[in-house]
């Protein structure tokens, strides 16, 4: 379902989309980080790109004569998972349907014929962040996104990390418990992500149902397919024990992580974006707690520890779209 806003200036305008692993979402954005007209559609059902991308160009076409027509856009940017800012390309993406090497930047700039920019969906966030959000003006920070799965943006001195080859800042796949859970998409054991994400929650809480003894708790009544980390909120702010031990275990992984993150970039702070910082204090609260105690004299109460000022459904779109002012016209 397509939103618009009710007033449009005649400026140049920008296309954000954002990739994820269950869903996409895609926006017309101003300079002011206005987001005009958005909507979404799902990533999964799509075997073959090309047809994700057929779909996505009937939905926002729309939405682009909506704002004035294709001469009105200066450029789409994308933020996907593995995505490679220097190439364009999508690489090895565990939670995508398309597996391998995609050229996904040139495959939609076909489409659209607008000239199109790729890079990262946690880098395209981050981007969006200082912008517009809660790292507005800061030049030192690291974007964590606990969604699906665990992404990252890093920024130092005013500058978004992408390494000698673009793939710089992957936080998510760093190990935190060596030899732990298996990682389908990576073949990999013990990452954050493997922990973090809402894909970890679900993990952990099954883990912990079938260690727990029967009726103990409220989660034990929900099917393993229907077991996710809002069932777990739920549970746990009906001061349900166990789902209050998985956030904990959860808060002290994440803040362990983060913690090495610290030390490792000393940032001003450390924003929290996604579907699992709805828990609120439930999962900040260990995390912060874990972060400090992990932590070196010389990083501790230095740091802090923010959720994002952005809504949710806008965040992402609007880093995206911010790739695609630096277009050169």
């Amino acid at each position: 379902m397509a939103k618009a806003s009710s007033s449009l200036s005649y400026e140049s305008l920008a296309v954000g989309i954002d990739i994820g692993g269950t869903g996409t979402k895609y926006g017309i954005v101003d300079r002011n980080g206005n987001v005009l007209f958005s909507g979404e559609m799902s990533t999964r059902g799509h075997a073959q790109v090309e047809d994700f991308i057929d779909e996505l160009y009937n939905n926002l076409i729309v939405l682009i004569d909506k704002a004035g027509g294709s001469g009105r856009m200066r450029g789409i940017g994308v933020g996907a998972p593995n995505g490679n800012f220097y190439s364009g390309t999508v690489e090895y993406a565990p939670n995508l349907p398309w597996k391998g090497i995609i050229p996904l930047a040139n495959l939609i700039q076909a489409k659209f014929q607008l000239p199109t920019v790729l890079t990262n969906d946690a880098n395209a966030a981050a981007i969006g962040e200082m912008m517009y959000g809660a790292a507005k003006g800061m030049k030192d920070f690291i974007m964590i996104t606990l969604g699906t799965g665990v992404g990252s943006g890093i920024v130092a001195n005013g500058k978004l990390i992408y390494g000698h080859d673009g793939f710089a800042g992957e936080l998510g796949h760093t190990t935190v418990i060596p030899g732990g859970r298996y990682h389908e998409g990576t073949g990999k054991k013990g990452s954050l992500e493997s922990y973090a994400s809402a894909t970890g929650v679900k993990l952990t809480a099954i883990e912990m149902l079938e260690k727990s003894p029967e009726g103990t708790s409220l989660l034990a009544d929900t099917p393993k397919d229907k077991l996710d980390s809002r069932s777990v909120y739920d549970a746990a702010i009906k001061g349900d024990k166990l789902a209050k031990e998985i956030f904990d275990f959860t808060g002290n992984i994440l803040g362990l992580a983060l913690a090495n993150f610290v030390m490792f970039s000393s940032p001003e702070a450390i924003i929290l974006f996604g579907g699992l910082t709805k828990a609120g204090d439930l999962i900040l609260k260990p995390t912060r707690e874990s972060m400090e105690d992990n932590l070196i004299q010389v990083f501790q109460n230095k740091v802090k520890i923010l959720i994002s000022h952005l809504k949710e459904s806008d965040a992402a779109i609007l880093g995206a779209s911010a790739l695609a002012w630096d277009i050169k016209s």
